[in-house]
């Protein structure tokens, strides 16, 4: 134990930081009542703890010293120095070592009473109403609660009748305004009545309760106390990543226009030099931290100070960007002395600013459609709780009145940030559109291209702001905040196709639709693009997706899911005795409360667990609160105090360490929170702007500027392009050819945005189709007029009347020449086209641009047919991107190689022609589609595990919930979430873990299991696609995960099985199997079946064993470790393969000493993996096709075993498949190529 005298740290996570209590005068100077403004000093300072460890030990609480923070000391000089009594277990009076106080290190006690008295003290000879306001001390985060009253003095009452002002602060790190507004009025009730001498006594008490109440975990679960006459509610954020919002958000609508507002929050995106001014002290800092708010994730990165008092007005004359706050008695003096401010005034509404040193300050506009929306809604909010209450009848419970009013005020708030979070996110949605996120890169320059002129100030502004930088560091580490989900759950479906193709950016037929017509006559027409038919597994219920504004998850009834809990209550006087037995009555009231609860709600559990944790440790039962942190790992586990349990961990005595060690989830969780702490790297943070090169590169800086400027990712393709602009030069780059070839890419860009084709040939093409090239005006056998290339066709924009002929469709062309027609004496070089669907050929004279067009045609031809062969759009965009880099390269080169160098980057036309690779008759009429999970990466990733889980609709579900999924593992823990009715991305990778991942399953509708190699099971939330629970039962690699019932079985690589309780995630049963490489396991007739390297082990439920095969008694001599495993339970099989071996063996599962039988697959290099699918067995492989190694699939009838058909739909090993109920078999394929295909059951 610590030695007597040091003192018991406060409850971490604690209410209370400090309490101060601030008188104005000195008496003894008092001359009259109206002298000037006095300087008010601190009488009495009250710092958590309020009883010594020597006093705890008397009542056995063990305590540590885990928690302790640097302190100043602060002594009061006086004449006659106040010393705060403390008693001795045995009630005897002890006197202090020292008057020293403890203050938190950041808190300026000398500094506090001009900021509790801002407008200056005054004696007044009557009484005045008691009034609150707030500050805010931004190095720690701190916030203050200052409540101000009147109160005759005992002492001077007689000889001045005055009356003085008595300022109490209370000092917290959290931003609870309302709840210590609350306590602090309550306070205020119980001061009034009692003498000068009581004051003290009364102040502390309540410093006392107050830092004895924790603060909420983040989450649905407020805390209440009853602190007399109120109840006081101290609520929780709303995720680890939120703030706390304990304050009325729609004042600033009550005191600004909309349009204001949007004034306001311009002004601090710009990082102006800002002052709101206001006759209400209060207001200031409710005002300036409600904008706070509204830019929520987006953070302030300067100084803040909301109040200022006036010997403090020289702060306005900093040079550096900052937010500060001002009594309107100070307007003009302020205006007048210092410059270029921005003046804000509460009272009126109005905004203005100072002198300006330079051109009059200009506050650009917000971004206009973003600022239009946010008019349109804000003016519908209902603001008025007056309004509100006219259908009410009158309440009679003064209780029952301030819940109503704080759940009104609660909904309202949920509404502001929901209008402010759109409106941040409609501001800066496209930003991501211009990150390189290998590099940490931000291309500014082509972001402000892409603004409207109208917009442009704005932004220009804005870009250069630390706020921004700030805002830029968090989309490059993909951080997953309230910006991205929303950004995320608004995509329209446009956005989510584009990111699935990784297209060159251009303007489709529905965005050029919608600049000049009507937006609704787009709606009907479709959005092509090659896609399976899978209707029959969609939801029979499920409504069409649209682009409009979605609820977020966190909007998603979280108002009605709010619990509360009541906090007991504290006796008095404060000893160790009512300090104990508060401690006990609150771990009781947790504890009913845990008994009592559905483990359906496992997130107010995970609450009522944490809570129990902080108490239990402030008790010193250091067992008990580190197994209620452990359970938040089955609970939720975004919660789990890590900081705080690694100092109790590295704070615990050997004796209490020891017996923790004991246990092996605690061992386990002591393990893992030391590691972490030695795996802690320094995230790199760092945001560069692009910008041109200025020396020579070599292909690897080539490959990196070029990835960094967002033309192309692929190193291939880039690799290609390097030897197209190298052509007859040497193998190396020059900025000047560099900054041609980028800047011709741009331009082409811009001038392809700017296309605006009319109503008439726009009714012709499909709404996501973009004109990506336009030839100059032309003859041609179809009329004059420019020939212009979508992904899709080409076509004749004919001249005069601007008109569509079409040309061909890509799929249709049958022939492409570049030759040569005779005209008078010359030789015009002329591109013909023949199409399957016409007769006539297509002939367009198109001279100097002929070998080009002949050249970007022959390659978007080729590219059209691998996609229709290979049953893969991403190969017509991979042509596309082709295309366009030729086009930039014959723009860019000015020598007369620039069609051969052109000609470098024809790779579907050159892969048509030197190595056709057909595909055969039954994969193309099995295969119905392929995604690219890696799609925008640099390398492709091998598809490692793959779950597809249906779509369901019930009552209060988001469309995304209702729809069904496909879960896709890749690398190092990432899972990407596909919409299976449409192929398009529905959740960008999230990580779990960094271990590779080994098997998914869904366990029920909102939860999916996923094991990893780093031997966890996470569990992810299928709502809110975050992983909010962990099992760490194991201690090996997970590799198999089954759900029977209401049990699910886990297994890993050292033989452990675990049967897991599925609502209440705890261990039914655990089995330890000898043997060490346990990769598979399933459940069949009630017996657990479970394959190693080395043989078949079945056990009974209870781990009995029943059955075994080894492999050494069966195929000693043809097989090394077994590989696959599956069951045929209506034929009574067990389906096995080998390493190395193309051979299938089949046992009896009634007895599996018999023989095997073997089926043999041809040009089979290696079984990787299998699954049953009706009467059927799907088997991934690497085999040989045409010559080389491939990704094959055979599908086998299991009554007749014999091979049915054999596919071939990948570059490489298949590594996963999955069935989609039974209609579809979806499968995976190694980092070569990692592709999903989707193939058609028979």
């Amino acid at each position: 134990a610590a030695p007597p005298s040091t003192p018991l740290p406060p409850l971490p996570g604690g209410v209370l930081e400090l309490t101060a209590e601030c008188l104005g005068i000195d008496l003894s100077c008092l001359d009259e009542i109206n002298s000037p403004p006095l300087d008010p000093e601190v009488l009495s300072v009250f710092v958590p703890p309020f009883i010594s460890k020597e006093v705890i030990q008397a009542t056995n609480i063990n305590s540590s010293n885990f928690n302790k923070t640097k302190r100043r000391s602060f002594r009061k000089k006086r004449e006659r120095p106040k010393v705060e009594n403390v008693k001795n277990p045995n009630g005897e009076q002890k006197a202090p070592d020292t008057e020293d106080i403890s203050v938190p290190k950041d808190i300026d006690l000398i500094g506090l009473p001009q900021l509790c008295f801002p407008g200056g003290l005054y004696i007044t000879s009557e009484s005045k109403e008691d009034h609150i306001h707030f500050l805010v001390f931004t190095d720690d985060g701190y916030i203050s609660s200052n409540g101000q009253a009147h109160r005759e003095s005992v002492q001077t009452a007689k000889a001045f009748g005055c009356f003085i002002p008595f300022a109490i602060c209370v000092i917290s790190r959290y931003p609870y305004f309302n709840a210590l507004k609350d306590c602090l009025s309550c306070l205020l009730v119980h001061l009034r009545p009692l003498k000068d001498l009581d004051v003290d006594d009364r102040i502390k008490e309540f410093a006392a309760k107050l830092s004895l109440i924790p603060s909420p975990p983040p989450g649905t679960l407020h805390l209440i106390f009853n602190m007399k006459p109120l109840q006081i509610v101290f609520p929780s954020r709303e995720d680890p990543d939120s703030p706390i919002i304990d304050l009325d958000l729609h004042l600033p609508l009550l005191c600004f226009k909309p349009e204001q507002v949007l004034q306001i929050i311009t002004c601090i995106l710009t990082e102006q030099r800002i002052v709101f001014f206001s006759s209400d002290w209060a207001l200031l800092t409710l005002i300036a931290e409600c904008f706070m708010l509204y830019l929520h994730p987006i953070q302030w990165q300067h100084t803040f100070v909301p109040i200022l008092s006036h010997q403090m007005l020289d702060f306005v004359m900093a040079p550096t960007s900052f937010l500060m706050g001002c009594h309107i008695d100070h307007f003009e003096e302020v205006s007048q002395e210092a410059e270029d401010l921005i003046l804000i005034n509460i009272d009126n509404g109005d905004i203005t600013h100072s002198k300006s040193s330079v051109d009059e300050v200009i506050i650009p506009d917000v971004p206009s459609q973003a600022a239009d929306l946010f008019i349109k809604r804000v003016e519908s909010l209902q603001l008025h709780y007056d309004l509100e209450l006219c259908h009410f009848s009158s309440s009679t419970d003064f209780i029952e009145l301030q819940m109503r009013r704080r759940a009104w005020q609660q909904k309202l708030n949920t509404e502001v940030q929901q209008i402010t979070l759109q409106l941040i996110v409609n501001i800066f949605r496209e930003v991501k559109d211009h990150l390189n996120y290998e590099h940490r890169v931000f291309n500014s320059e082509e972001f402000l291209k892409t603004r409207s002129p109208g917009d442009q100030p704005f932004y220009k502004k804005v870009l250069e702001t630390h706020i921004f930088h700030s805002f830029l560091k968090a989309r490059l580490n993909r951080k997953m905040d309230a910006f991205a989900r929303l950004e995320l759950s608004t995509q329209s479906e446009e956005d989510r196709l584009n990111s699935m193709l990784d297209s060159p950016r251009r303007l489709t037929v529905e965005k050029m639709a919608s600049k000049r017509f009507n937006p609704q006559y787009m709606i009907s027409k479709r959005l092509v693009i090659s896609m399976p038919n899978l209707q029959d597994i969609k939801p029979h219920d499920s409504p069409a997706r649209t682009s409009s504004l979605r609820r977020s998850e966190t909007e998603h009834g979280s108002s009605s899911l709010l619990s509360t809990f009541k906090i007991p209550e504290i006796h008095f006087p404060l000893m160790s005795q009512c300090v104990h037995t508060y401690y006990t009555d609150f771990i009781n009231h947790l504890t009913r409360a845990i008994n009592i609860l559905q483990h359906d709600n496992s997130a107010l559990l995970a609450r009522y667990f944490y809570l129990r944790g902080l108490i239990g440790l402030m008790q010193g039962k250091l067992l008990d609160a580190l197994s209620d942190f452990q359970n938040l790992y089955k609970t939720d586990i975004r919660i789990f105090p890590t900081d705080l349990v690694r100092k109790m961990v590295e704070t615990m005595p050997p004796s209490e360490r020891s017996l923790a060690e004991r246990k092996p989830e605690l061992k386990r969780l002591i393990s893992q929170v030391m590691e972490k702490q030695r795996e802690v790297t320094k995230i790199d943070d760092h945001v560069k702007n692009f910008k041109l090169p200025k020396t020579h590169m070599q292909l690897d800086d080539f490959v990196k500027r070029i990835q960094e400027s967002g033309i192309v990712k692929d190193i291939d393709t880039i690799h290609r392009l390097f030897d197209a602009l190298t052509v007859g030069h040497q193998k190396q780059i020059d900025p000047e050819t560099f900054k041609d070839f980028y800047n011709y890419w741009k331009e082409t860009e811009a001038e392809a945005q700017e296309v605006n084709l009319p109503h008439t040939v726009l009714e012709h093409l499909d709404t996501n189709e973009c004109v990506y090239k336009l030839s100059c005006s032309v003859k041609t056998n179809y009329g004059v007029g420019k020939i212009a290339m979508t992904q899709k066709r080409l076509f004749l924009l004919t001249e005069g009347r601007p008109g569509y002929v079409e040309i061909t469709t890509f799929r249709n062309i049958e022939d492409v020449k570049s030759t040569t027609v005779a005209f008078l004496l010359l030789r015009i070089p002329t591109l013909r086209i023949k199409s399957v669907s016409k007769k006539e050929v297509f002939e367009a004279n198109l001279k100097t641009e002929c070998d080009l067009w002949h050249l970007m045609v022959k390659e978007m031809w080729a590219g059209k047919k691998m996609a229709d062969d290979h049953k893969d759009p991403q190969y017509i965009q991979q042509a596309l991107t082709n295309v366009l880099l030729m086009d930039a390269v014959v723009g860019a080169l000015h020598s007369s190689k620039t069609i051969y160098a052109a000609s470098k980057l024809s790779y579907f036309d050159k892969m048509k022609n030197e190595v056709p690779m057909m595909v055969p008759k039954t994969t193309s009429e099995t295969l119905k589609h392929k995604i690219n999970p890696s799609v925008g990466e640099t390398f492709p990733q091998a598809v490692d595990v793959l779950l597809y889980t249906p779509g369901h609709l019930d009552a209060g579900d988001r469309i995304e919930d209702a729809r069904p999924k496909l879960w896709c593992a890749l690398s190092e823990g990432r899972v990407i979430v596909f919409d299976a009715s449409t192929w398009t991305i529905q959740q960008h990778c999230f990580k779990v873990g960094s271990s590779k991942l080994t098997c998914m399953v869904m366990v029920e509708q909102s939860q999916v299991w996923i094991g990893s190699q780093d031997a966890i099971i996470y569990i992810i939330n299928t709502h809110s696609m975050s992983c909010n629970k962990q099992l760490n039962d194991h201690r090996a690699h997970i590799t198999d995960i089954i759900v029977e019932n209401s049990e699910a079985y886990s297994c890993s690589l050292d033989g452990t099985v675990i049967a897991w309780n599925i609502n209440t995630l705890k261990v039914n049963r655990r089995l330890q199997l000898p043997c060490k490489d346990l990769f598979s396991v399933k459940l069949h007739d009630n017996h657990l079946w479970c394959c190693t390297g080395s043989g078949i082990l079945v056990v009974t439920a209870n781990g009995s064993p029943w059955q075994e095969m080894k492999i050494e008694e069966n195929l000693k001599d043809v097989c090394s470790r077994f590989l696959c495993f599956q069951l045929f339970p209506e034929g009574d099989q067990v389906w096995m393969s080998c390493s190395g071996s193309s051979d299938l063996y089949i046992w009896n599962a009634t007895d599996l000493s018999r023989a095997p039988q073997k089926i043999h697959l041809q040009d089979c290099s290696e079984i990787t993996c299998m699954i049953k699918v009706k009467s059927q067995i799907w088997i991934g492989s690497r085999g040989i096709s045409q010559g080389k190694t491939r990704g094959k699939i055979y599908v086998i009838d299991a009554e007749k075993k014999t091979v049915e058909k054999e596919l071939v739909g990948h570059a490489d090993t298949v590594k996963a498949l999955c069935s989609a109920e039974d209609r579809y078999v979806l499968s995976g394929s190694g980092r070569e190529e990692g592709k999903i295909a989707i193939w058609k059951v028979e």
